[in-house]
């Protein structure tokens, strides 16, 4: 009973953290649902997370479940999980974001009061208001007469397959766990990722943009052509100027219609939802309207006369009878439309010969369902621009078949075929996301979406499909083929004829269902605009995501304005069909392909309420969408695809870093694991050896990166091609190290962000520094997935006497290096290293000393394709010795250099033997005896330990003998060694060998074997330096350490000086197998 009343105390305040004192019955639950916080990844609002720490409940004093008391300050109890889940309502689309929302917002939120919308006012009536609109009306009609009762067919099937496979996908993903409001934009983004989920959405904006200026253009085409003709601005002063003045008058009209709608949305949304149910209306009784119009041919067809003139289809203006001449009075008169083919109504008057030729004849245009003109109606009718309506009669031919343009004929306005009807019908079939983006208001998303959008899809579709035969079977295909404008009915609405009881119900149902559509497209897509924007992926549209203080997205309503004008200025309705069209298609493709993906990667979190999906129906809908793209127009589809591109790109490049666990990402994962498997663990072949790195950072004690410029000379040598890994290494235990850890990471990235390095950071904690460069060394990479170079910094300060520790760590690294045949690089004066900017005329020179498998010639080709490096000359020496042919050899190197096909400069530098100078001798004597009492040094540290733990253990003991108990013996507790007797002790055994040792310091000679490398580091120095002390870069081979570990220091000090001198200096030494190869 505790745990139900803390629960219904919780719905109180949904928001808070729950004290750590109540219901704790559920915990051990909790604990694996619930996801820690402080990982750094953007958390979902949602129930299940409680992302709150500052408000942390008292100490917990109960005892059920004191054994996870531990984990109760970071995991909440189920109990105030399910109140909280119980209280989660979704807000309306675009007023709030529902990603990453911090606390300061969290405390913004307003109360929602709970959604009450169900299957059929929710989704399937506003569907079925979207699907069923303008292209109904307007077009419909005219795609089935010029396409036939077949190849309509063939259209209305594709389009509809193409709507019914993608509600099936997206009724699986809405019913993948709660869809807050945001739509079809929420599912792709969430599912395809933040670069998908913001193309898409953009193109889905546009789409909903350019749906709202079509509909307003069939407002006014209704508005001007049907209802009040004569309020027409622009006149024609003749037949071939009335369609210029026509889309001049749909561009004023349009303008005026778009601005007084954008103000009724900006004034409230209230008012057009309020209108919503009077526009559906109209939708549906004008639908009744038209099936008891078609039912009433069958027993009374309409009287609508049609005029031919031969087998030419005439226009029914400007005559009022279909007749050359009547009778009137007794007399034979002429009829207007004599004057029209005619000079003059006389009798004996010159004709156009055709008219001459032919008979007048009035035929029905809608004879009815038993007229039998079914059958005629069958195939198609596609024709060129300008193409005379001809109905299949005899009649006969002028002797000149030109037509004068402004004689009376009906002519095809606009070329016609196939893929043009298919691009035009298309958006009569969208509108299957408006349940879904109502999901904020439905009372069970999960189920209302998935019915409801079916059942309109399937509701349309069956109107459509029954409506051809119909339409056809009802009326004559010439009629049909060109009513567009009703020039051969009168200027009336070929579908209004049809319905019953007046035209005028289809008139003014048509009329607001356009009114309405509209409102709804300027309604929806700036919320949908705002969404994006505030998801804060593409950064330039952030500016959109503000609005009024209630939310409404004002400045994203005047950009969609404004793309609705440039919609508008088109002014052609069959113009801006196919655009819609292309970006309509474009999200519905990346919807089946977000449940193709998501069902193929079969994903832990993937698991639909909706079963009736499979990944073939949602890839065979991609397939459609694609299809239909190319159909409906190649260069649209085109052009709809490089704008999405576009904003990828741009995403990926500028936009903000988004985890939502999309599937693009699980693509990725697979992919990855599938080329890791196929990836042999053995060395690749050498002409795919490319460096792979490990770069091996110093951190200071800010834990910052103390060498960025090492980072700048990897991304110079990698180009972002190949493996990088970042690492270091922290002192300590993982436990007292973690938080050090991620934020000498995040260090690490950030310093890899701004040096432009692309790769993997990977900071390990170790007892000491040596150990972990030999974890990092070992272990770093996965399966064939390796680093097979080593890059690190000189260590500057290893003359140092308290920094052995870093030059003992530097030789081992390059001992363990040499052991796993890995290739080192290390770079002296790596600060001095370039960063971006690019290097003017200069020289990279190679001294090639030994050869280490092409590794010095392989550097210098990949650091030259760095803009950084591109002006330098690569420029490559070789020593000779007295025995060498030094010309044979320069011949020899330049005919290699040829056929490895790099260009360089070879010279071949001869060192002649001499005698050991004594400034040589000098250095190697100085060296050991820095050596020497480096190690007394050493020795007395050691010694003065060892003597300081000694009295420790003696103190401690003789404390401890005197606190034994009584029947200890006395003999027990001796003191054996006082203070007096350390000391005399110590200078006992250490004057001696003190003394001794200052003698050696003083007496030794050097050894032969460091004077001879003393004498090679100086005089290969002095060679290097007289050469090559003006490159901008010297790559030398790396000799290598003694395998002794005695001479380490003395290893050190040949480096410095070989090195001495020079400013900018790489030292190679390579991993053991060849890496550039003369073959192709």
């Amino acid at each position: 009973m505790t745990g139900l009343a803390v629960g219904s105390n919780m719905s109180k305040a949904p928001n808070c953290k729950p004290h750590l004192s109540l219901s704790r019955s559920f915990s051990l639950l909790s604990f694996f649902l619930c996801v820690a916080a402080g990982d750094g990844n953007p958390k979902e609002s949602s129930p299940f997370i409680n992302n709150t720490d500052n408000d942390k409940g008292p100490l917990y004093d109960g005892k059920n479940m004191a054994l996870f008391e531990e984990e109760m300050d970071s995991n909440p109890m189920v109990s105030s999980l399910l109140s909280k889940l119980a209280n989660y309502t979704n807000l309306t689309q675009g007023v709030r974001e529902h990603e990453e929302a911090d606390e300061e917002e969290e405390a913004k939120k307003k109360t929602v009061k709970s959604p009450q919308m169900g299957t059929f006012i929710g989704v399937y009536l506003p569907c079925l208001q979207n699907i069923l609109g303008v292209i109904l009306f307007l077009r419909m009609t005219w795609i089935v007469g010029t396409a036939g009762i077949l190849e309509a067919f063939i259209i209305v099937a594709m389009c509809c397959s193409c709507t019914m496979l993608t509600a099936i996908s997206m009724s699986a993903i809405a019913t993948n766990g709660v869809v807050p409001a945001g739509g079809s934009y929420y599912m792709i983004s969430r599912s395809l990722g933040p670069e998908f989920g913001g193309a898409v959405g953009l193109c889905f904006y546009l789409g909903t943009t350019f749906a709202g200026a079509m509909y307003i253009l069939g407002t006014i085409e209704i508005l001007l052509t049907y209802i009040v003709p004569s309020a027409a601005i622009f006149k024609a002063d003749s037949d071939t100027s009335e369609a210029a003045a026509m889309l001049n008058n749909m561009r004023v009209y349009g303008t005026c219609c778009l601005t007084l709608m954008a103000l009724v949305v900006f004034v409230g949304v209230k008012y057009v939802n309020k209108l919503a149910l009077v526009f559906l209306a109209c939708v549906v009784l004008s639908i009744l309207a038209i099936y008891a119009g078609v039912i009433k041919t069958i027993f009374e067809p309409p009287v609508f006369p049609v005029c031919l003139l031969g087998n030419r289809t005439l226009k029914n203006h400007g005559f009022d009878m279909c007749s050359k001449t009547v009778i009137a009075n007794n007399e034979t008169v002429t009829t207007k439309l004599w004057a029209l083919f005619c000079q003059s109504s006389d009798l004996n008057a010159t004709c156009d010969e055709y008219f001459t030729l032919n008979n007048v004849t009035e035929i029905p245009g809608i004879p009815g369902l038993t007229s039998g003109v079914i059958s005629d109606n069958m195939w198609s009718s596609y024709g060129h621009a300008d193409m005379l309506v001809e109905k299949t009669m005899v009649s006969q031919a002028a002797s000149d078949p030109t037509v004068d343009p402004k004689l009376p004929y009906v002519v095809n306005d606009i070329a016609t075929f196939f893929t043009l009807l298919v691009g035009i019908y298309f958006p009569s079939v969208t509108g299957i996301m408006a349940g879904s983006n109502r999901s904020g208001d439905l009372r069970d998303a999960q189920r209302s979406i998935p019915i409801g959008t079916i059942l309109a899809i399937a509701t349309t579709t069956i109107i459509c499909i029954r409506s051809m035969p119909l339409y056809k079977g009802s009326c004559h295909k010439k009629l049909l083929m060109y009513f567009r404008f009703g020039d051969s009915v009168g200027g009336n609405l070929v579908i209004g004829i049809l319905s019953w009881p007046s035209p005028w119900v289809i008139v003014i149902g048509s009329f607001f269902s356009c009114c309405g559509a509209g409102l709804q497209s300027l309604t929806g897509a700036p919320r949908l605009l705002q969404a994006i924007a505030r998801d804060g992926i593409v950064p330039f549209l952030e500016v959109f995501g503000h609005g009024k203080a209630n939310g409404e997205p004002t400045w994203a309503l005047l950009l969609t304005a404004g793309i609705c004008e440039t919609g508008i200025l088109i002014a052609s309705l069959d113009a801006v069909a196919p655009i819609l069209s292309m970006f309509f298609l474009m999200c519905y493709l990346f919807v089946n392909l977000a449940c193709a993906l998501q069902t193929l990667l079969r994903t832990p979190n993937w698991r639909p309420r909706f079963k009736y999906y499979h990944w073939a129906l949602s890839f065979l809908g991609m397939s459609l969408c694609l299809a239909l793209m190319f159909i409906s127009s190649w260069y649209y589809a085109l052009v709809a695809m490089l704008i999405a591109g576009c904003i990828y790109k741009y995403i990926e490049y500028r936009g903000a870093e988004k985890e939502w666990g999309d599937g693009i990402r699980g693509v990725s994962l697979n992919a990855a694991r599938y080329a890791l498997i196929r990836l042999e663990e053995a060395p690749p072949h050498t002409k795919n050896w490319r460096p792979q790195l490990l770069v091996l950072l110093n951190l200071d004690t800010e834990l910052r990166v103390k060498h960025p410029r090492l980072l700048s000379l990897t991304t110079q040598l990698k180009a972002g091609k190949g493996l990088t890994i970042v690492g270091s290494v922290l002192q300590g235990t993982y436990l007292a190290k973690d938080s050090e850890a991620k934020k000498a990471e995040q260090n690490i990235k950030t310093a890899m962000s701004t040096e432009k390095t692309k790769g993997f950071c990977h900071v390990i904690v170790s007892s000491n520094l040596r150990d972990g460069i030999s974890h990092l060394i070992q272990s770093a990479g996965l399966g064939g997935m390796k680093h097979n170079t080593v890059l690190m910094a000189w260590p500057g300060s290893w003359k140092q006497s308290n920094d052995h520790i870093s030059w003992k760590n530097f030789i081992e690294t390059v001992r363990e290096t040499t052991a796993a045949h890995q290739a080192l690089l290390v770079a002296k004066n790596v600060d001095n290293f370039p960063h971006q900017e690019r290097l003017g005329e200069g020289t990279i020179d190679v001294w090639w000393i030994v050869h280490d498998g092409g590794m010095l010639m392989l550097l210098p080709f990949l650091l030259r394709q760095h803009k950084v490096w591109r002006k330098c000359k690569m420029r490559i020496f070789t020593v000779a010795q007295m025995d060498d042919n030094s010309i044979q050899m320069k011949k020899d190197l330049q005919m290699f250099l040829y056929h490895l096909r790099l260009d360089a400069e070879v010279e071949v530098v001869e060192m002649h033997d001499s005698d050991i100078s004594a400034f040589t001798y000098e250095k190697t004597l100085v060296m050991e005896q820095r050596s020497q009492m480096l190690k007394q040094m050493q020795l007395s540290r050691t010694e003065r330990e060892r003597e300081a733990q000694l009295i420790h253990d003696k103190n401690t003991a003789s404390h401890a003998a005197l606190n034994d108990k009584a029947d200890a013996t006395p003999d027990r507790v001796h003191m054996t060694w006082t203070k007096e007797k350390l000391f005399t002790e110590r200078n006992r055994n250490r004057e001696p060998n003190a003394n001794m040792g200052v003698r050696d310091l003083f007496n030794m000679k050097p050894n032969q074997s460091n004077v001879r490398r003393m004498h090679t580091a100086v005089k290969l120095n002095e060679v290097v330096v007289n050469k090559s002390q003006g490159a901008q870069l010297v790559l030398l081979n790396m000799p290598g350490p003694p395998k002794s570990q005695g001479g380490d220091e003395n290893y050190m000090e040949f480096l410095e000086v070989l090195l001495e001198g020079l400013n900018r200096v790489l030292l190679v030494r390579g991993g053991g197998r060849e890496v550039i190869t003369i073959y192709s």
